[in-house]
């Protein structure tokens, strides 16, 4: 497996809308998969899209017990999630803090759903279907935009609360 480079904003790839997966335990798609948990392990991440290493694909991985970039974040699954779709379980929203390995040195507060109901594949092809709250439907939601080409600045709704990391720690 492999460290990759991680496309920043502003690399066009990181706006265009990610491809289904058709072949499941590939060894392409193994590798693929492996070569994402070493990137995002390596950068400290809470998760990670393929189209954030520049494979077009409808993958993301997410999980941890402890991150050192979100230290108040409870544990959130150790997953990879290929084909996704997200469901709302209610139109409760909630503002959070997010960073992302694309948009580095950065943070904003956005709102996103506060409980989901996510459901996929795994590697082999086999179904997830989860409910999440809190964090971890953060963490899914955040990843899921990078498949339809969205970036989480985008979803900003008051940029006097976006800005750079240790600028903003005083802040919180």
């Amino acid at each position: 497996m492999a460290i990759r480079q991680i496309l920043k904003m502003g690399d066009p790839r990181l706006l265009l809308p990610s491809q289904p997966v058709s072949a499941f335990g590939t060894a392409a798609l193994k590798t693929l998969v492996g070569d994402m948990f070493d990137t995002m392990r390596a950068h400290e991440g809470a998760g990670l899209a393929a189209p954030q290493i520049a494979e077009p694909l409808q993958v993301v991985i997410f999980g941890f017990e402890k991150n050192q970039r979100y230290p108040d974040a409870p544990p959130v699954p150790e997953t990879v999630l290929i084909n996704p779709e997200i469901t709302p379980m209610d139109a409760e929203m909630e503002n959070g803090w997010e960073g992302c390995l694309s948009v580095p040195g950065l943070r904003g507060e956005v709102p996103r759903f506060r409980s989901i109901r996510y459901t996929g594949y795994t590697m082999d092809g086999d179904r997830i279907d989860r409910v999440a709250e809190g964090f971890h439907a953060r963490v899914v939601q955040h990843e899921c935009d990078h498949l339809q080409g969205i970036l989480y600045p985008t979803k900003i709704s008051d940029l006097r609360r976006f800005g750079f990391t240790d600028t903003l720690q005083v802040l919180r």
